[in-house]
């Protein structure tokens, strides 16, 4: 029995630091996108995607199954798990659990992308978060050899000073420690242009959802829209070379295509058949 662990052991340490970075021409996929599918069938959901010709995933949730089942799908398809993406509550309070759960998918990035709030975000929220994410983002990293990366969601980007509360959190936590997923719609969406952000912190963005948003939609820093606002890419209003352009010159590894839409059949071959005509 422990001869048969050591390879297995082996392979998780190993896959956690030997994956595959993706490109917006050769993307991966967030798991949210496909999650009513993978609620009935993972194994079944992971053929679809793969062929796509997508192999590097996100996932978001187990969906009622373990991390080592999921990851021995993922490994008899030639698939990878770059990123695993938990709620905020089991980020704060079970650390060492999300951590096994994320090194035995083979992830070496840990995401959070909701921060539990009420009414506008705040400075007080925003100091509380940054030292949360500085606390965890330590033991991630020290302790589990794992990158912990924030996913904007809109509602951060509140005015402060000369500029928003997202920059705030940026600027008040440790690069060593936290590191950021952009979410690009959730850039748009509250009035922020994601080329400028990207240029201006090229070095903290570590990975990227890939999205578009509704043609005549006006945003607002709510962090929420239906999910038919979510387009194919290069239908809707977003400014999507620019985007790509400044993507490539920061330290982004790996790019997630997530539709939320009920329309996924359609808008997901689409979105991949668009990125390939960037260049």
């Amino acid at each position: 029995m422990i001869r048969k662990l050591i390879p297995l052991l082996a392979l998780t340490a190993f896959s956690a630091f030997a994956q595959k970075p993706s490109t917006p021409q050769k993307p991966g996929m967030v798991s949210y996108t496909y999650r009513h599918s993978f609620q009935r069938d993972v194994a079944a959901t992971l053929d679809t995607i793969k062929a796509l010709g997508i192999t590097d995933m996100e996932f978001s949730n187990l969906f009622g199954r373990t991390a080592q089942d999921i990851r021995k799908l993922l490994d008899e398809r030639g698939m990878q798990c770059s990123s695993f993406g938990v709620g905020y509550p089991d980020f704060l309070n079970k650390t060492a659990e999300v951590a096994q759960n994320a090194k035995t998918l083979g992830a070496k990035y840990v995401r959070v992308a909701w921060i539990p709030h009420e009414g506008p975000f705040t400075l007080a929220m925003a100091e509380e978060t940054v030292a949360n994410f500085n606390r965890v983002g330590k033991i991630l990293k020290e302790e589990h050899g794992l990158t912990f990366c924030y996913h904007n969601h809109g509602f951060e980007f509140e005015p402060y000073e000369k500029g928003t509360l997202f920059d705030y959190i940026v600027q008040k936590t440790d690069p060593n420690y936290v590191s950021f997923e952009m979410d690009i719609l959730w850039t748009y969406f509250p009035g922020q242009d994601p080329v400028q952000l990207l240029e201006k912190y090229p070095k903290r963005f570590k990975l990227m959802h890939l999205k578009d948003l509704r043609k005549g939609v006006q945003g607002n820093l709510s962090g929420g829209t239906p999910v038919e606002n979510d387009v194919a890419l290069g239908t809707g209003q977003l400014p999507l070379p620019a985007i790509m352009k400044a993507a490539k010159k920061t330290s982004i590894q790996h790019y997630y295509i997530e539709d939320e839409s009920p329309n996924i059949k359609t808008q997901v071959p689409q979105t991949i058949a668009y990125l390939k005509t960037l260049k």
